[in-house]
């Protein structure tokens, strides 16, 4: 009966939960050298599951153009809960890679975690691979792309060492007009389950809009 009961529960605990989400993103691109640029960014995340608006993160990054195809950068950004979900309050710096190969772009990113309200700063590993397919007479074309992310230390405010989850996005990256592009498309977020806290699963509808003050293009890595 022991054995039953306990075949009957396993189930029940490892059952993913799923939920539906929109994400949105404006990026503003500002040419401040010919290898240095300013990108700020702003984000919005709502949840069935939460009822609404759950995240926003406002934020800089600087890069650098160090040789083509390469830029390394650095930033800032903060995020803040809403609708209960008060455990995304945070302040984070960044700092990143990004390796451009034809079609293939390589993204190398390290997040610092900061809560005011507890001590710890929380490290995070994200690298990311993208690959891009233009749709030949179309002005556009479709990408994917997949981020894990690397937790490689604790703190008290609720991070656990380990690979925490990855992302997945399939889509369309649309040129809109001169210096105006964006990335629209399905983005598929699991985090793994840890201790009584079960799987789960974000399905989300995802739209990036990018601006260049150049002009030109302005091709952006969706975050």
């Amino acid at each position: 009966m022991a054995a039953a009961t306990l075949l009957a529960a396993t189930p029940a605990a490892a059952q993913t939960q799923h939920d539906a989400q929109a994400w949105w993103q404006l990026n503003a691109v500002v040419p401040l050298t010919e290898r240095l640029r300013l990108t700020v960014e702003q984000i919005a995340r709502a949840s069935d599951h939460q009822g609404g608006l759950y995240q926003t993160e406002v934020g800089a990054i600087l890069g650098y153009r160090a040789v083509d195809g390469v830029e390394l950068a650095i930033g800032y950004r903060r995020v803040g809960g809403h609708n209960g979900a008060a455990g995304a309050n945070e302040d984070r710096l960044r700092q990143h890679v990004v390796v451009t190969a034809g079609r293939s772009v390589g993204r190398l990113r390290v997040d610092q975690r900061f809560r005011n309200d507890q001590p710890g700063i929380g490290v995070r590993i994200r690298p990311l691979l993208r690959y891009n397919l233009p749709v030949r007479g179309a002005g556009l074309a479709l990408f994917y792309s997949h981020e894990s992310f690397i937790l490689p230390n604790s703190t008290r405010w609720g991070q656990r060492r380990g690979y925490e989850r990855m992302r997945n996005i399939v889509g369309v990256a649309l040129p809109i007009a001169r210096g105006v592009s964006a990335d629209v498309g399905y983005l598929n977020q699991y985090r793994l389950g840890r201790s009584a806290v079960p799987a789960q699963m974000e399905h989300a509808l995802l739209v990036q809009l990018t601006l260049s003050m150049a002009g030109g293009s302005a091709a952006q890595v969706d975050d």
